[in-house]
This record gives structure tokens, C-alpha cells and sequence, in this order.
């Protein structure tokens, strides 16, 4: 995994958004459309913000969800709440080229199979995103696979239903149909990340993150959670 740590969580989101910007434009020159799957967080809808002001051909950007928490739509609680507020309100994108998870349906493994059939008419059978942007959190999740939780072991679907977390059921991307994407974009930033930064730098198992195939990974980190990383600013 390449690493750039940058001066502050502000220059993590602009430097990530340039990333994106230039992935889209390299996807499509090259196939005709860039299909984007975006985690929630504060960092990150600065980052979507940012990347509003960037050189990017909307029109051939599809963005989809990497989790959402079971919640209302428009609910504060809704990674899709955030994200329409951060990127479709700033830059030219269509809103249908924004796929939302269907966490309102009352059946949520239903929700997940639509879901998962969704990303399979976006971008073929077996769906290969090109970016799938992620977060780490304290406790070493990533999008909605956290610790303990059934959903780490699910090999056969590429949307899963996980187990509430900080009072929220989830959908999530499974690990397959992370692992599979062309380019993976984490985005780190505080001091309370740094245990865990060490420990996917390290490639650990042990913790959800660490267990993300590293190959095609990038990592965009502040000063803050790089601390004691040994790391050098970009």
C-alpha cells in the first residue's frame, strides 16, 4: 500500500479529491464511465466536496455506496443524506448517476440483493468498481465490517446485511466486492486512528481493515494519525 500523509485533514480531502478526479478521468478515456463507491465521514464529505471543483467528466460518473445505516431517507443518521448535501449540491453530476442503497424496504436481505443486481448493471457480472473509497475507524472497521460481526465472513455475496453498530443496522460491500475494485482510496485522519493505522499498514488480519487487499491501495493520512508511523509528508 503507497502512503501520502499530508499536513492536516483538510489537505487529506483535497489531495484524495485530485486522486478521484484523476482516476475518472483515466477510467473514462478508457471505458467510457467511472463508478465510484464512497464511505461516509466527516473528512470524506469535504473530500466530495472538493472534488466538486475538480476536472471530472460528470457524465460518465456513476457513484455508489460502500454502506448505509438503516435509517429514514433524509435522516442525518444516512451516509446518503451527506453525500447528496456535499456533492450533488456542488457539482454538475446527475442525481440518478448517484445509486442509493435501499435500506427503506422492510426486507433488508432483499434490499442487499437488489443492491448487489444494481452494481452487477453498472459495471458487469462479476462487478468490478474502479475506486472504492474507505475509512478506518478506532476499532479497526472498515465500511460497515466490524469486529465480531457474521457479515466478515460472508464470501458469497457482494452487499450483505451486518448487525447494528453504534445503534444502526447496516448494509455493506462485502469483502469480495471491496478486494475486487481496481484502485481502493483510504482516507485517514485524527490521532485516535493511529493504532489502527499502524496495524493496516502492517497488513493485520486480525483487525476487519487490515484484512482489505492492499495491492491497489492508496492511502491518504494526516500528520495526526500518522504520528509514530515513521511516514514523511508528501
Amino acid at each position: 500500500m503507497k502512503f501520502e500523509v499530508c499536513d492536516s485533514a483538510d489537505a487529506v480531502a483535497e489531495a484524495a479529491a485530485a486522486f478521484i478526479a484523476a482516476e475518472a478521468r483515466s477510467a473514462v478515456a478508457a471505458r467510457g464511465r467511472f463508478t465510484i463507491a464512497v464511505s461516509g465521514g466527516h473528512t470524506p464529505w469535504i473530500m466530495l466536496r472538493a472534488l466538486a471543483h475538480q476536472d471530472v467528466p460528470w457524465k460518465g460518473v456513476h457513484v455508489v455506496q460502500v454502506d448505509e445505516r438503516v435509517a429514514p431517507q433524509g435522516d442525518p443518521d444516512r451516509n446518503l443524506t451527506h453525500l447528496r448535501e456535499s456533492l450533488l449540491g456542488h457539482a454538475p453530476l446527475p442525481p440518478v448517476q448517484v445509486h442509493a442503497m435501499p435500506v427503506e424496504m422492510p426486507d433488508l436481505d432483499a434490499a442487499a440483493s437488489r443492491y448487489a443486481a444494481t452494481l452487477r448493471e453498472l459495471v458487469g457480472l462479476p462487478a468490478v468498481l474502479d475506486l472504492v473509497h474507505l475509512g478506518l475507524g478506532p476499532d479497526g472497521h472498515t465500511a460497515s465490517l466490524v469486529p465480531g460481526d457474521a457479515v466478515l465472513s460472508v464470501s458469497d455475496r457482494d452487499v450483505a446485511l451486518a448487525g447494528p453498530y453504534q445503534g444502526r443496522q447496516r448494509v455493506t460491500l462485502t469483502f469480495p466486492a471491496i478486494d475486487r475494485a481496481r484502485r481502493i482510496l483510504w482516507v485517514v485522519t485524527g490521532a485516535e486512528k493511529t493504532p489502527m493505522l499502524a496495524r493496516l499498514r502492517a497488513g493485520d488480519k486480525s483487525i476487519p481493515a487490515g484484512r482489505v487487499h492492499q495491492v491497489n491501495a492508496i492511502a491518504f493520512v494526516d500528520r495526526a494519525a500518522a504520528a509514530g508511523l515513521g511516514t514523511e509528508p508528501s
